[in-house]
This record gives structure tokens, C-alpha cells and sequence, in this order.
């Protein structure tokens, strides 16, 4: 950083803190939000297009893709900064960061009532399209004993070990946090193995039926959530190990935590309703 931008810096921490008479950081004018913009509008025009046998459809949705990835973290590095690095956040921003994550949760768990909506619809009235038979005719519902409760153990396991992790930092003893947050991303990583070698190994397609597309929009759905919150957890790691967070100034930590708490909650909302349910059913 330059002579000048410290300088800068300085000035603009001298100003806040004995002239600005409210308690929240005015950001930066910033390019990231309109480059995300056309970034996430460059994505769905690539997977509409990839999805229905469009030229260069594949290597529209790949550039997307990257464009996306690449306008989160450079967004997000920026807010690192600012609140690592130049003390913007004050108690009043974390406090409405933390409800900003709240209300994301929230939101998210309504996109899960959605599709157990739609799978109770038709589970609990069959049609005459399906055989009056939930699951239909035809359509063998996966094991439950098997891989999904092996699933459940390890999510639930991970909940456990980062909830270890998270009292550990706030306690201050760093040796048991690291380990913590160890083991919960080495969960999470078995999980999605695990999962995608169900999908190669479960016998039904998405096409097959209403059953089989409620499974694969739900636990896929699901999956989704479980690599953005190993992604968030791996990012707190990484800043736990570099020093960057304290036992009091970690809303980034709080943030990924609640999430993947919210991720193992719906899961075993999911094992019994998608797995275990429809077996008992056959």
C-alpha cells in the first residue's frame, strides 16, 4: 500500500471517529455488484442455452461460471479487508450482518418447504398417473440403511465437532478450534463423496417420475448447500489459521457456522421424508 493511501486511510479513520455521528461504515463505490450482475446473467443465459443444444452453450456457461466465482471472492476479499484490516465494522454492522444471515437463512429455508411441498402433494394423494402408489409402480426407492444413514451419522457428527470448534475459539483455546473446523470440512468432503456415489449407484433417473424428481431436486438441492458451507467454513479456517479473527470480532465464523447448522438440520428432514418414508411405503 502506498504512502498516499495510507495517508488516506488515516484520515478517513480520524474523520469517522470524531465527526461521523453514526455508528456505520459508508462503503466505498465499488465494481463488484453490477460486474456480479452480468456475471450471474451470463450463467443462466449459458445453462439455458448448454441445456437445450446451443452453440458455444457449454463455453458460455463455463466463462459464466468463472465470472461468478470470480466477482464473490474479489466482492468478499474487499469486505474482508474492510473489516479485518481497516476496522470498519462496527457493533451495529456485525449485528445487522448477522441478521442479514438470518434472514439469508430463512429465505433458504423456504426454498426447502417448497419442494417438500411438492413431494408431500403428490405422496400423500397419488394420482392415477403414478398407480395411486407412492413411490410409483416401477420405481424402487433408495436403501436407507445404507449410504443416506451413513450421511446422517457424518453431518451430524460434523455439527457436533464444529460446534466443538466454535466454543473452543470463543473460549480461546486455538489447538481444540483448529481441530474442530479440521474435522467438520473433512466430514463435509466424505459427505459429498459419498453422495455422488449414491447418484451413480441408485438405479433411477431424474426423468423417471414425480419421485424420482422430488429425490434429486431435494437432495441435490442439498448438496449444493453442503459445498457452499464447506466453502464458508474452509474460508473461517484459513483466517482462523492466519489470525484474522478474534474471539470477539468473527461474524464471518458466526455466519458459516449457523449455515452449516441450518444444512444438518434440513438433512435429517430430508433422510426421513425423501429416504426413509418412501421405504417404509414399498
Amino acid at each position: 500500500m502506498s504512502t498516499q493511501n495510507i495517508t488516506l486511510n488515516n484520515n478517513l479513520k480520524y474523520y469517522i471517529q470524531n465527526y461521523q455521528k453514526f455508528p456505520f461504515h459508508l462503503v466505498d463505490r465499488s465494481p463488484w455488484p453490477i460486474l456480479l450482475s452480468f456475471s450471474l446473467l451470463a450463467l443462466i443465459i449459458g445453462a439455458v442455452s448448454y441445456m437445450h443444444g446451443f452453440y458455444k452453450g457449454d463455453t458460455l456457461l463455463s466463462l459464466g461460471f468463472i465470472l461468478v466465482v470470480s466477482s464473490m471472492f474479489l466482492w468478499f476479499f474487499d469486505v474482508n479487508v474492510e473489516s479485518s484490516h481497516l476496522g470498519y465494522h462496527t457493533k451495529q454492522v456485525k449485528d445487522h450482518h448477522m441478521i442479514g444471515i438470518e434472514l439469508f437463512i430463512i429465505s433458504e429455508a423456504f426454498a426447502f418447504l417448497s419442494i417438500f411441498w411438492a413431494n408431500f402433494h403428490s405422496a400423500l394423494s397419488p394420482t392415477i398417473e403414478l398407480g395411486g402408489n407412492w413411490p410409483p409402480f416401477g420405481v424402487d426407492p433408495v436403501q436407507p440403511w445404507s449410504i443416506p444413514l451413513l450421511n446422517t451419522l457424518l453431518l451430524v457428527g460434523s455439527g457436533s465437532f464444529i460446534t466443538l470448534g466454535h466454543h473452543a475459539f470463543i473460549g480461546r483455546v486455538r489447538r481444540s478450534a483448529v481441530y474442530g473446523f479440521i474435522m467438520t470440512i473433512l466430514l463435509a468432503i466424505i459427505f459429498t463423496a459419498f453422495q455422488f456415489f449414491e447418484y451413480s449407484q441408485s438405479g433411477i433417473n431424474i426423468s423417471d417420475s414425480v419421485f424420482s424428481s422430488a429425490f434429486f431436486c431435494s437432495t441435490g438441492l442439498h448438496g449444493m448447500h453442503v459445498i457452499i458451507g464447506t466453502l464458508m467454513l474452509f474460508v473461517s479456517f484459513l483466517k482462523l489459521l492466519t489470525y484474522q479473527t478474534t474471539n470477539t470480532h468473527h461474524v464471518g465464523t458466526e455466519s458459516g457456522i449457523y449455515y452449516w447448522h441450518f444444512v444438518d438440520v434440513v438433512w435429517i428432514f430430508l433422510y426421513i421424508v425423501v429416504y426413509l418414508w418412501p421405504y417404509t411405503l414399498n
